[in-house]
């Protein structure tokens, strides 16, 4: 089975799908692995390092059409999907329940796609949790570019002139990426308070050094495979204003809260902006889904009201030979569970497949 890995065209992006040491061990699986040529320059990988492991560097047009399995970060574009073979099979992240645009033009080229997103959170795919690589680099990334625009230093000093005050960091949401960034500032010396609607993550936040702060929990908030999938606007009023008077004496801000399939709920308002002190940061990590902080723009860096809005859409695309590394060892895992050289498995009725499996031979799955 020849699998093709193309060369990534978003705006800012940086990784690639496959890295060498992954190419190595997937040809000695019995995979084929050809590689656009070029597709890992921008993660520091040349097309040298990829034809010294056994890989065959190709033009774009040339990968697509003989592509059995094309390997992307981002979905393949509407001109790409048109050039694979009926029977081709793609798997990068999706988002399908917002791009509808997509599966649409899948389905009408008769190919087979699989979405890394939608991969289940249980625990025998941890290894193929694409998502959860990504938000861990992203949340480390969100911090260091924040205590790199603050005009101050994260931890407390002594000094004969005086002592400094460490940087006082709120947080919203605990998951991957969030938990990742109480590490962080934590570890960069900032004293840490983080919201969360969901209680039961108090004791991770405590356990990585952070202050928890408690709010009562109602039964708007919609849980499903570990995400947030619903909460009312009256819950999320009554979070702002809770967390509005640890915002006015922040430092950073950092939002981490993505609802799957929706817009990023609205978190800091523009009057909780107004209230920070002049020079303080804000890094919205939502910004590619709407944004949870009112103002920020997605691939900009704005001021308002004194305040910087970091709105990066693309933090792990930062770090590319780690994310790169990740995404690839989670792409391999998956990629091995769901086929052999020889071809996949096609086990329909299997969780792992059945989760991800976005578009089956032409015809749209029911995730």
């Amino acid at each position: 089975m020849k699998l093709a890995v193309a060369k990534e065209s978003k705006f800012k992006e940086n990784r690639v799908a496959l890295t060498p040491d992954v190419v190595k061990d997937l040809i000695s699986k019995g995979f084929e692995i050809i590689v656009e040529s070029g597709a890992g320059l921008n993660s520091f990988y040349s097309d040298e390092a990829y034809t010294n492991v056994g890989a065959k560097i190709e033009s774009k047009d040339n990968l697509l059409s003989q592509a059995d399995v094309l390997l992307k970060i981002n979905a393949p574009l509407p001109e790409e999907i048109s050039k694979l073979k009926k029977d081709a099979i793609s798997i990068s992240f999706m988002w399908a329940g917002t791009n509808p645009e997509l599966v649409d033009a899948c389905v009408k080229a008769g190919i087979t796609a699989f979405s890394m997103d939608a991969v289940p959170r249980i625990s025998r795919a941890q290894k193929m949790d694409a998502l959860s690589s990504q938000a861990n680099l992203g949340g480390y990334k969100a911090v260091m570019l924040a205590a790199d625009t603050i005009g101050k230093i994260m931890p407390m000093m002594t000094t004969a002139a005086g002592t400094i005050k460490p940087c006082k960091v709120v947080i919203f949401g605990a998951g991957v990426a969030g938990l990742q960034a109480i590490a962080t500032a934590k570890r960069l010396g900032a004293v840490v308070e983080v919201s969360d609607i969901r209680p039961e993550t108090k004791e991770q936040v405590m356990s990585l050094g952070g202050k928890f702060i408690e709010m009562k929990g109602d039964s708007s908030v919609k849980m499903e495979g570990g995400y947030v999938k619903g909460v009312s606007d009256e819950f999320l009023k009554a979070q702002q204003e809770l967390v509005s008077k640890h915002v006015k004496e922040a430092d950073i801000v950092i939002t981490t809260a993505l609802i799957p399939g929706r817009k990023a709920p609205v978190l800091v308002t523009d009057d909780m902006v107004k209230s920070m002190r002049f020079g303080s940061v804000i890094v919205d990590m939502a910004v590619e889904q709407g944004g949870n902080v009112v103002g920020s723009e997605l691939n900009k860096n704005v001021q308002k009201h004194g305040v910087t809005i970091i709105g990066e859409g693309n933090l792990p695309s930062l770090l590319p030979m780690n994310a790169s590394d990740l995404y690839a060892k989670n792409m391999a895992t998956l990629l091995l569970h769901l086929a052999t050289k020889d071809g996949f498995k096609w086990e329909m009725d299997e969780e792992i497949t059945k989760g991800s499996l976005i578009v089956h031979k032409g015809t749209k799955c029911g995730n």
